[in-house]
């Protein structure tokens, strides 16, 4: 697998460098210092993954992934603050490192980039681009608002509630708004984990604590943090055979 380094520390990219020799199968190819100078290497090179810093100075790793036209690789996101994140279903980046790198988890992440490499090799399909993949529960999805950043596993997630043009995610304390329609995410998620309760909410089906009938031939669901959700008479069939009711 072809590799580019981009961030702006020599000492990092040094370092991530010296990490990924032990691994045979991983060949840095090249290094970049800035988002303008990745951005001329992505033309000659065709890597299979870019190691990306998010903090740098006059563009940032987010505005690198901005000026492309499309993304042919995997990223990986290395960063020093854990906050830091991307724009939820709109990248689907396959992991990120914690500065200092733990050589560990380095190590999960290459062997994701193995996986992923086996399971390309017998699909025409690109991973980044396939914006009708399914997310599994463990996968982790990228959310901004505004100034504010979370790198998020959909196991974590509540529900999702629906404001209009955007959706509240609601996780531990947070509720970020994303600009995306509660159809889109549906069709991201897996039906056997997230359950589509009514026009307005979709539900992680494990934060399920208990359910009542209710009017019209619904159900009411309460949920491990206090909110009661109602399903819909329309949605009440397919919840009865998802929870074998």
């Amino acid at each position: 697998m072809k590799a580019l380094i981009v961030d702006d520390e020599r000492l990092a990219r040094k370092e991530l460098i010296d990490l990924l020799k032990d691994f045979e199968d991983i060949e840095v190819v090249a290094e970049a210092q800035n988002v303008d100078e990745a951005l001329k290497i992505t033309e000659i090179f065709t890597p299979d993954v870019v190691f990306l810093d998010i903090q740098m100075p006059e563009k940032d790793g987010f505005q690198f992934l901005d000026a492309l036209d499309s993304c042919p690789f995997e990223v990986v996101f290395v960063t020093a603050y854990d906050e830091f994140a991307l724009r939820a279903f709109d990248v689907n980046a396959l992991d990120y490192l914690l500065k200092p790198i733990d050589k560990q988890r380095l190590e999960c992440v290459v062997d994701r980039l193995r996986k992923l490499t086996k399971s390309k090799s017998s699909s025409s399909h690109d991973h980044l681009n396939n914006t009708d993949a399914i997310l599994s529960i463990n996968d982790r999805i990228f959310i901004r608002d505004g100034e504010k950043c979370w790198f998020v596993q959909l196991v974590d997630i509540e529900f999702f509630e629906s404001y209009g043009n955007y959706v509240r995610v609601y996780f531990k304390e947070f509720k970020p708004l994303i600009l995306k329609s509660l159809n889109l995410i549906e069709d991201r998620l897996d039906e056997k984990k997230f359950f589509r309760a009514n026009r307005k909410h979709i539900v992680n089906m494990d934060y399920i604590v208990k359910v009542e009938s209710w009017f019209n031939g619904g159900f009411m669901l309460y949920l491990k943090n206090g909110q009661e959700i109602e399903v819909s008479r329309r949605q009440a069939i397919k919840f009865k055979q998802l929870m074998s009711l």
